[in-house]
């Protein structure tokens, strides 16, 4: 059974508010332990609450010192590598989805011209309407069939 999708919103009843800070809270600190565990990592939390006076520490004050310590130690090169700002994240994410559009747009193109590849073999047809970028990427088509023909040939002839 799946759950219904949560509303993101502010809980205005207090106590309800209280009750769903304290379940949250305790699924983030599992989740973190959870991790730690299963990828043999350090990692350590600090939850600072409108409902405690002191902040919730994991594992222990000590462990978040370790975790802590190891960073500051790290040079300032290793500490930023892999940190992003939500612009850098996004430039990112723009440039893998440009990369994969392109990609697409590759795949498409070669199965493009594999279907007028055949649909010229089919039919007897002469390629007519089809620009010299195309007819360039058909002919790169049909010499890579050529090549695998050849390779199954001498794989079936030895």
């Amino acid at each position: 059974m799946t759950r219904n999708k949560v509303k993101l919103a502010f809980i205005l009843n207090d106590s309800a508010r209280k009750a769903t800070y304290k379940k949250r809270k305790m699924g983030l600190l599992k989740k973190i332990d959870q991790l730690s565990t299963l990828c043999g990592i350090e990692a350590c939390a600090i939850v600072c609450s409108p409902y405690e006076h002191q902040p919730e520490i994991w594992p222990s004050p000590s462990g978040v010192q370790k975790v802590l310590a190891k960073f500051w130690n790290m040079s300032e090169l290793e500490q930023s590598k892999k940190m992003l700002n939500q612009e850098t994240f996004l430039k990112q994410r723009i440039l893998k989805a440009i990369e994969q559009v392109k990609k697409l747009k590759r795949e498409n193109k070669e199965k493009e011209m594999t279907l007028l590849m055949f649909d010229c073999l089919n039919a007897g047809n002469i390629v007519t309407n089809v620009n010299n970028f195309d007819l360039n990427d058909l002919a790169w088509i049909i010499d890579q069939n050529l090549k695998e023909i050849d390779r199954k040939k001498e794989i079936l002839g030895n």
